[in-house]
């Protein structure tokens, strides 16, 4: 009789053992997908901040294009109100990717736009914070798989379920600044 009650206490320690260490994990993975977030927000606001300049260079060159720099301002503007839901943000960055690409495709019209110093830095910077978003959305959709994984699977799904660990959405954004890349410059050939 002692034997037993010993095998069924050892079987409640190694239920209890499990299931904190599967809780645990579960706090570990939501808490690094919500840190992966905070980083993908700051490469946005890297990004938010680099199209005023970007709007108000082509700008001085292509005056007329008022409506496509109204848009992509409106765009920047929605794109970083009030924090949402990554699939929610995908949509709007999405639409601000777009925008801004076809600002960089109005600077194809303009030669002189093309080869300005500035222009060409401030599009550098924009490529370089798209590449660090893609890199940041990676990191996030990795652990978000990990985490719906462990969601989904059994037996953690028990736990999952008890204690309201629900999936989490992907972040995807179709990279469209940086598909469009830099703008081709052509120079004279020398003499």
């Amino acid at each position: 009789m002692e034997g037993a009650i010993l095998v069924a206490a050892a079987i409640v320690v190694f239920v209890v053992v499990v299931l904190l260490l599967v809780y645990n994990r579960f706090v570990r993975l939501r808490n690094l997908i919500d840190e992966s977030w905070h980083d993908i927000g700051t490469e946005l606001q890297r990004r938010y901040d680099l199209i005023p300049n970007l709007v108000n260079t082509v700008k001085g060159y292509a005056e007329h294009e008022r409506e496509l720099f109204k848009t992509v301002t409106s765009l920047r503007v929605d794109a970083m109100a009030a924090p949402r839901s990554p699939d929610a943000q995908a949509q709007r960055e999405t639409a601000l990717g777009r925008g801004v690409a076809r600002l960089m495709a109005v600077a194809e019209s303009y030669p002189d736009l093309k080869a300005s110093e500035q222009f060409l830095s401030l599009q550098r910077e924009l490529i370089d914070t798209e590449d660090r978003i893609q890199v940041s959305r990676r990191i996030y959709n990795a652990n978000v798989r990990r985490y719906d994984t462990m969601v989904q699977s059994f037996p953690a799904l028990i736990i999952a379920r008890s204690f309201d660990f629900e999936l989490r959405p992907y972040f995807e954004v179709e990279p469209a600044v940086h598909d469009a890349g830099p703008p081709s410059v052509d120079l004279p050939e020398p003499a």
